[in-house]
């Protein structure tokens, strides 16, 4: 099923192959997908949304078309704003980023062609992160006046201060086999191949526990801000947790019997 948010450029579509699996899409292909107020907000609605469905088992971020994923912001309206406007819309961004972190299934950035600015930040708050190899990133902000700021915060953890000071005090853009050799992206495919490579991994997050996946999401996050010594705590409290179902009992048993049919 596909939906369109009326009169924004937001596609929503649901997948049943594989279970529940929803892609969220930017489509503003005449701006190279750029982001404006009200396309971030229908982006957030839909993502939200999408997270109150209990059978959702990943969700897919991209942009229509080949050309880009997401263009960074709309420049008409950074050249309009004021400080006090600045502050709403660089908030609404981060909300936008936070809501792909505070899900509580894995979401992937399918990334097709430019990711600049905001859409590189998109993307990195994405868990996993596929692109074709025309993909093209970058932040530019300080080459229109602006420092690069919130979720340009997580670059670090992914690729290393070195590389973000790179990316974000020059403003140059990376080809797509530079970006996969600094750790910005996991796996790089050609173009014509994105979907395919996409589906597998979906695929496999389909295939696990539902409520497995859902406890590894909620302590990733919680690994992020924890030392390693709490961390392993965490971990140890996640295992309990997953016995409190008998998912553990039901998908072991299963994966024993499939041991018995080969060896016979």
């Amino acid at each position: 099923m596909t939906q369109q948010t009326p009169g924004v450029a937001v596609r929503v579509a649901r997948f049943g192959a594989h279970g529940h699996s929803v892609t969220v899409a930017i489509d503003n292909q005449a701006r190279l997908n750029a982001l404006s107020s009200d396309i971030v907000a229908a982006f957030i609605a839909a993502v939200r949304e999408a997270g109150r469905d209990p059978d959702l088992r990943c969700l897919i971020v991209t942009g229509e078309g080949p050309r880009s994923f997401m263009g960074g912001a709309n420049l008409a309206e950074l050249e309009g704003l004021t400080p006090e406007t600045a502050r709403a819309f660089l908030t609404q961004i981060h909300t936008a980023c936070q809501v792909l972190r505070d899900l509580p299934v894995p979401t992937i950035a399918r990334v097709n062609g430019f990711c600049l600015g905001a859409g590189l930040e998109i993307m990195a708050a994405c868990d996993l992160h596929i692109a074709g190899d025309n993909a093209v990133f970058g932040m530019p902000e300080v080459k229109v006046g602006l420092p690069s700021v919130v979720e340009a915060a997580l670059l670090p953890q992914l690729i290393g201060w070195g590389r973000t000071k790179l990316l974000v005090y020059t403003g140059d853009n990376i080809d797509a086999a530079t970006a996969l050799s600094w750790g910005l992206v996991e796996r790089v495919v050609p173009a014509a191949e994105l979907d395919a490579a996409l589906d597998q991994w979906v695929a496999s997050i389909v295939e696990s526990g539902p409520r497995a996946i859902r406890l590894q999401k909620e302590l990733v996050r919680e690994w992020e801000a924890m030392p390693v010594s709490d961390a392993i705590q965490a971990g140890i409290r996640s295992i309990v947790r997953a016995y409190e179902t008998d998912e553990p009992a039901r998908m072991v048993a299963a994966a024993r019997e499939r041991l018995r049919t080969r060896k016979r």
